[in-house]
């Protein structure tokens, strides 16, 4: 079905927002620290009408499903399930000022769900762009992430950072999005591969995603009460790891704030590398940020573990767990030509083990949120 066999009129235009990998940097955001995603070519359209109100009504290609809300349901966790993304855009501009008028929309996507790579931010993005467009709402671009944000966290109450909505709205094609979480500051790297031979395979474990939402809240919460432990604004302003973790009264504590201290300096250490132009020196940043999330961070699951081994045991330069943690995807860094050979591995590892069979594709750094007619 099309957004004309729906709503019995053409759209007055299409959006679309990617969803995002995360090279590294991971629960970083949140701890006001740098990260380093981009954008996917895999991506969620809206297209989109005004309508003279009273309610907005959104239809989403893959559950089949519409739903419609007026202005009372703007509560935050009153709409629930997919619509909820989109109703807490909707509230988020409102609170940050703004007056969207009612809408129809129709929703798509070939963002993977639950895979760790941002279907949700590419929803709010894509939802987002549309309205602004739609309504000539005075939001500059780079204000947009903060705003698709506080939707997540606000309405939906997911508390993520901001990494993911700033990836599917200001990422550049061929570039990775380079990112000081405090200052909102960006910087993008060149991430052109080809010339070197090289891939991101994105490996797709198939593990579900366990007790995420509590779990990630908890890590954030751990990382919040340690940072007022040693009376920082955040654990990005430790500066002595090791008296801060000696200052820390317990192991997990220790563990959660390394992880943190260190993956920030990792980020800073894959964006030099890239600077320099050897990208396949990442390799060894990637697997260390893995470890780190495996031991000290303590979100990855078997699945996981097991495809990152896989990977490097098949020739990859380095490898990681990508996205919050808790199933989802891995990242390795291959010569192309090897990519499917590195697949091919990871899904015979996971055969031996008794897993859902994984899935994978390379990865190509593309363009954030815009308009496409």
């Amino acid at each position: 079905m099309s957004f004309t066999d729906i709503f019995g009129h053409a759209p007055t235009g299409a959006w679309s927002a990617p969803g995002r990998v995360n090279l590294i940097g991971e629960h970083t955001d949140y701890n006001e620290g740098f990260v380093l995603p981009f954008a996917l070519p895999q991506r969620t359209t809206v297209e989109a009408s005004p309508v003279d109100g009273p309610m907005w009504t959104v239809w989403s290609a893959q559950s089949g499903e519409t739903v419609s809300f007026g202005a009372d349901d703007l509560v935050p966790g009153k709409i629930d399930g997919w619509a909820g993304y989109v109703a807490g855009v909707i509230w988020a501009l409102r609170k940050f000022g703004f007056d969207p008028g009612c809408a129809q929309l129709a929703v798509s996507s070939d963002v993977p769900v639950g895979a760790g790579l941002s279907s949700s931010a590419a929803l709010e993005c894509a939802v987002l762009t549309a309205l602004v467009d739609l309504y000539g709402l005075d939001l500059p671009v780079p204000k947009r992430p903060t705003v698709a944000q506080a939707a997540e966290n606000g309405y939906v109450g997911m508390p993520c950072g901001i990494m993911d909505q700033s990836a599917s709205t200001l990422c550049r094609d061929g570039y990775a999005l380079f990112q000081d979480c405090r200052s909102l500051a960006v910087e993008h790297i060149p991430f052109e591969l080809t010339a070197d031979g090289l891939s991101v395979l994105v490996i797709d474990t198939n593990a579900p995603h366990r007790h995420t939402d509590n779990e990630y809240a908890a890590r954030r919460q751990a990382c919040e009460k340690a940072a007022a432990a040693l009376n920082l604004p955040a654990l990005r302003d430790v500066t002595d790891l090791d008296a801060a973790l000696a200052a820390l009264p317990d192991e997990v504590t220790r563990r959660r704030v390394r992880h943190v201290v260190t993956e920030n300096q990792r980020v800073l250490d894959t964006v030099a590398v890239l600077r320099g132009g050897d990208v396949r020196r990442i390799g060894p940043l990637l697997t260390a940020s893995h470890a780190s999330m495996r031991d000290d961070y303590e979100i990855t699951v078997p699945e996981v573990d097991t495809a990152v081994e896989a990977a490097l045991a098949a020739g990859a330069y380095g490898a990681r767990m990508t996205g919050g943690g808790f199933g989802g995807c891995v990242l390795a860094l291959v010569d192309t030509a090897k990519a499917d050979q590195v697949g091919t591995a990871v899904a015979n590892a996971y055969a031996a083990r008794g897993f859902t069979a994984p899935t994978w594709f390379v990865a190509v750094p593309s363009e954030g949120a815009h308009r496409l007619s």
